[in-house]
């Protein structure tokens, strides 16, 4: 298998907008990399990092050559 391709995301999701997603709303998050490039991903990835804050941190994303989702780690 490849190595897989990283970026770099600092989120800040609060509780409501979590809500939304989780009850429907949306089912995708779009976020801008620290390098500037904006990424689309499925919002259920999130799931393990929600606290009653909502989501707060810096995390990398990680993903093979063809784009698919591979893991996803807090950094802070």
């Amino acid at each position: 298998m490849p190595s897989p391709y990283r970026l770099h995301l600092r989120l800040g999701i609060p509780p409501h907008l979590i809500q939304h997603y989780y009850s429907g709303g949306a089912r995708e998050i779009v976020a801008t990399a620290l390098d500037g490039r904006v990424v689309r991903f499925p919002a259920n990835i999130l799931r393990p990092f929600i606290t009653h804050e909502g989501v707060y941190g810096e995390f990398a994303l990680e993903f093979d050559v063809n784009h698919k989702f591979i893991a996803i780690h807090r950094l802070t």
